[in-house]
């Protein structure tokens, strides 16, 4: 038993790249995938198709709020704190229906399943989940998405080639998409060297978002948040082509679908017949059992006879006040901030000195016009054993660990396809759960039960 563990790590760190997958970070290596059973697979399968329609009404709920269809205040929550220019561009008919082609939900499982921390658009961990896949599958043929599910789901977003186009501030997730770029690039190739009449290979490239040239009729992947966009010279060149269709870009110039603060809008009476219908009633009440309850933190002052719901309040400042027990509550800015990104923005009250909480609700409140802040209900992330490689003592040990869970689901020709779960398992005492050296990362497989 031990040399065919030894056998899986030699064959791990063998197949490890030259380059590196992320810039600059570690993590710890492990045997084994992690095991899902057949049962929670099937669900994955269609929380993928919930979230397409999910995201596909976000996207019409604020094309019609700026109608006056929905709510004036939907589109205006959406755009606080972002340029006019950029509302303006995201407005465009052209890209009206566009959505995301990859989605990447974060899901933290808990003793009641898995609640959905949040979803992400513009994903890290593609190439991680591509290597670690094709690595694992060598010596395990359950691994979900097998050994090119994510090469060939990457491929549907890009088809005939094209850039993927990386800023600096996502420079860390450079290595990951060069590697899925060599490898679809290295494969048309073989395929145009073998095939039997003329076929012309198509090329991937990574390439940095700082003074790109755009070139007619390349479709550019877009890897970075739109709240970059003022520290990437030259980008005016590269929005200039798309509006002029002289080339795509995906995912779309959408700053409004980028917003953490869709959950509290998700709960929103007022907008709850809006979801019945655009979901249907199974997908609305499937998602709220996973979407965590949220609210947003607007300081709008209410009538004397109102409360925020479920909180039993009247005014933000009252939840200021709240126990430590209480407070089992997280913070969250909305997006379109460098703190909306990864876990920057984050932060759990339960965790916080009451001064600092005091101190954060407030700064939420009088920034809330600029940048919008969530408050969201923390869920904990049930504990599960995990064996994994110790540099150390050169010893497989267990880790006892919460688990945040992506699967990677890409769009294909209105199909949503489950191609890979990246699993990250943080010890125990981490209450945010994400890639850290003390994590261990590794693909998902399918057993048939979980043995207790």
């Amino acid at each position: 038993m031990m040399q065919v563990q030894d056998d899986k790590l030699v064959a791990i760190r063998a197949a490890f790249p030259k380059e590196g997958l992320f810039a600059e970070k570690d993590w710890l290596l492990s045997p084994d995938p992690f095991p899902i059973d057949k049962k929670f697979r099937e669900e994955l399968e269609q929380l993928g198709h919930r979230l397409f329609i999910f995201q596909r009404a976000c996207n019409q709920l604020y094309q019609l709020s700026i109608k006056g269809k929905q709510p004036a205040w939907v589109a205006r929550y959406l755009e606080a704190g972002k340029p006019k220019e950029l509302i303006e561009f995201s407005r465009r008919k052209e890209i009206r229906d566009d959505l995301p082609r990859v989605i990447r939900p974060d899901l933290v499982l808990t003793n009641k399943g898995y609640i959905i921390a949040e979803i992400d658009s513009v994903p890290g961990g593609i190439g991680l989940t591509g290597w670690l896949n094709q690595t694992y599958s060598q010596f395990d043929s359950e691994i979900i998405g097998g050994t090119d599910g994510i090469l060939d789901g990457f491929r549907t977003v890009l088809p005939n080639g094209g850039e993927v186009v990386i800023s600096q501030e996502a420079a860390t997730y450079r290595p990951e998409m060069e590697w899925i770029a060599a490898r679809l690039s290295g494969a048309s190739l073989q395929l145009a060297k073998e095939a039997t009449y003329k076929v012309t290979p198509h090329f991937w490239r990574v390439v940095p978002a700082e003074n790109y040239q755009p070139k007619d009729g390349c479709a550019v992947y877009r890897f970075f948040e739109l709240f970059d966009l003022p520290n990437i010279p030259g980008i005016e060149d590269t929005l200039r082509a798309n509006a002029e269709g002289r080339i795509t870009i995906m995912p779309a110039i959408k700053p409004y679908l980028e917003e953490k603060m869709w959950f509290a809008l998700f709960w929103l009476q007022p907008l709850r017949e809006f979801w019945r219908r655009e979901l249907g009633e199974k997908y609305f009440i499937k998602l709220q059992e996973v979407i965590p309850y949220s609210w947003l933190l607007d300081p709008t002052p209410l009538p004397q006879h109102a409360v925020i719901p479920r909180l039993e309040i009247q005014d933000w400042r009252e939840a200021a006040k709240f126990s430590q027990k209480d407070r089992d509550l997280l913070l969250k800015v909305s997006g379109f901030s460098p703190l909306g990104w990864g876990s920057r923005g984050i932060a759990l009250g339960a965790d916080l000195p009451h001064a600092e909480w005091q101190r954060q609700i407030e700064h939420a409140l009088s920034n809330f016009e600029s940048t919008p802040t969530i408050l969201q209900k923390f869920h904990k992330g049930s504990l599960f054993e995990h064996r994994y490689w110790d540099a150390g003592s050169g010893e497989v040990r267990t880790m006892k660990g919460r688990v945040r869970l992506c699967p990677y689901f890409f769009i294909e020709e209105d199909r949503v396809k489950l191609r890979g779960a990246l699993a990250t398992i943080v010890p125990a005492d981490k209450k945010f759960l994400h890639g850290m050296r003390e994590a261990i990362l590794v693909p998902s497989r399918t057993v048939e039960k979980i043995a207790l």
